[in-house]
């Protein structure tokens, strides 16, 4: 079964019957409910069941909700994402420091599939990225993540680009990165923790610490897609090809996934590697940038 992203559009009346999706607009739509992964919610003039939502909750499918610039605002969240939730979010609370080696590890892996994006466009800076994870200590207290991600975005965008510009680029980058924030949202809750508790995430205004933290090694496949397109521009067909970042395919366990399911079993892998307080357990991904 291959699960999609459904993207709904303006005018559009939503509702459920019988196990499916029914889109009303200028035509009729029936989408099969175990064929959907995502659905994002793209106008502010589309409305949707109550039936629905109950439905789309109870079979876990991630709902995400555009404001009326189409940018992702908001996701449709379950109370509880496990049937012990309580007992995980009391080990969540009394998480041990382990969890400074299980992060300092992500934010390597992160600095590294930089550097191989640099690698695959022939760009000599991918060497001080793979300088910057060697010299990556505990929490990262000397910045070597801060460092590396100027030379990385200088590299991709040219040396007169900031990440704290308002610009297509930055729009393009942000709209997908909320996109990957989602699908770990979704899966950190289904195994019964809070997306609010993080490790090195801890501002008390963001409600997904933890997603966060754990999304970082695969904001270069994000980086990837805005990098490639020829022109860049914040408009829909920007926003469909993000989409897509789902349903695009890379390595882990050693078999390939659709990176919404490889999310899901890296989500597992480092929580178990922080309940055992084993690092060996996290379970990167590879592709070919």
């Amino acid at each position: 079964m291959t699960w999609r992203t459904v993207v709904v559009k303006s005018k559009s009346r939503l509702s459920y019957k019988n196990d499916y999706l029914i889109i009303r607009n200028e035509k009729l739509n029936l989408i099969h409910l175990s064929e959907i992964s995502t659905l994002l919610i793209d106008s502010t003039a589309v409305s949707i069941t109550s039936y629905l939502i109950s439905e789309l909750i109870k079979r876990k499918i991630k709902v995400i909700f555009c404001d009326d610039k189409r940018n992702p605002q908001s996701e449709l969240i379950p109370y509880y994402g496990a049937h012990n939730s309580s007992q995980t979010i009391m080990k969540q609370i009394n998480w041990t420091l382990y969890t400074q080696k299980v992060w300092t590890r992500i934010i390597k892996e992160k600095i590294c599939n930089q550097s191989k994006l640099l690698y695959s466009l022939d760009n000599k800076n991918y060497q001080k990225l793979i300088k910057y994870s060697e010299e990556l200590q505990l929490m990262d207290s000397t910045n070597r993540e801060g460092h590396a991600a100027k030379v990385y975005f200088n590299s991709l965008f040219g040396m007169g680009f900031s990440r704290e510009e308002s610009n297509d680029i930055n729009a393009s980058l942000n709209y997908g990165y909320s996109i990957l924030l989602s699908q770990f949202n979704k899966s950190i809750v289904n195994y019964g923790y809070l997306t609010q508790i993080g490790i090195k995430h801890s501002n008390y205004f963001n409600n997904f610490n933890l997603s966060s933290d754990l999304m970082e090694p695969f904001r270069p496949l994000i980086d990837k897609i805005v990098m490639n397109t020829e022109k860049i521009y914040f408009d829909t067909s920007m926003k469909l090809s993000l989409l897509e970042v789902l349903n695009n395919k890379i390595i882990i366990k050693n078999k390939e996934q659709y990176v919404s399911n490889a999310i899901n079993i890296y989500v597992k892998s480092v929580l178990s590697a922080i309940e055992n307080e084993n690092i060996e357990l996290i379970e990167f991904y590879s592709y070919e940038f």
